[in-house]
């Protein structure tokens, strides 16, 4: 997608993930950065991953079914937490990160969705805490000061469920089909993999803006 189609206006970083999601885990480690450096706002978006592979006609098996794929991926992931400096471990037991991922929109209304999405993924992939667990929920409340049991609450409610459902739909309707994804208007970036294109696009935004302002 051409960079035309993106308005000077526009100062806001999408980003689309799922907590189980390794690769949204490792893009997260440097967009937060490469928005401050250019002057962006990161807007946490979270998206149910196995709804938009299904909106999306994606029918091919999960990587857990795929042994063979499974362990490669897990070496690339290896690999790119030792890039960034970060511990990456597998999740374990359950893979239904839902619950939290329906989580994000009560962090959201407390204004502390980036404290959130760190804490989520500090507790999974530093400490091997299995999403799904309540007492994973508990524990990523308490440490971010919050009404425990209201948390829990909001994390069961049917609202919660709604609210993702839609974020869901509206990711998918925005062309968005898997996770990690990078919009900005209507330029689209999928994977940790792209986060170097990312940023040429920023700089070239900047040097746009520098030579009108001059």
């Amino acid at each position: 997608m051409g960079s035309a189609q993106t308005s000077s206006v526009t100062r806001t970083i999408d980003f689309y993930f799922d907590f189980i999601s390794p690769f949204s885990y490792l893009a997260h480690q440097r967009l937060p950065q490469l928005a401050s450096l250019y002057g962006y706002i990161l807007d946490y978006r979270v998206a149910d991953l196995a709804a938009l592979k299904r909106l999306a006609g994606n029918t091919a098996p999960r990587m857990v079914d795929m042994p063979l794929k499974l362990d490669y991926s897990r070496i690339d992931q290896q690999r790119w937490a030792e890039r960034y400096g970060v511990p990456i471990t597998p999740p374990p037991g359950s893979h239904d990160s839902s619950w939290l991922n329906r989580g994000t929109f009560y962090a959201v209304g407390k204004k502390q969705i980036a404290d959130y999405v760190t804490a989520v993924w500090t507790r999974m992939r530093r400490d091997g805490r299995d999403l799904a667990e309540e007492s994973t929920w508990r524990e990523v409340a308490k440490d971010l000061g919050w009404n425990v049991d209201e948390f829990v609450s909001f994390v069961r409610s049917d609202a919660s469920q709604k609210q993702y459902q839609s974020a869901s739909q509206v990711a998918h309707d925005r062309g968005v089909f898997g996770v990690p994804t990078m919009l900005i208007g209507r330029d689209m970036w999928w994977g940790n993999d792209r986060l170097d294109f990312l940023e040429e696009f920023l700089k070239s935004q900047k040097a746009a803006s520098q030579r009108a302002a001059s």
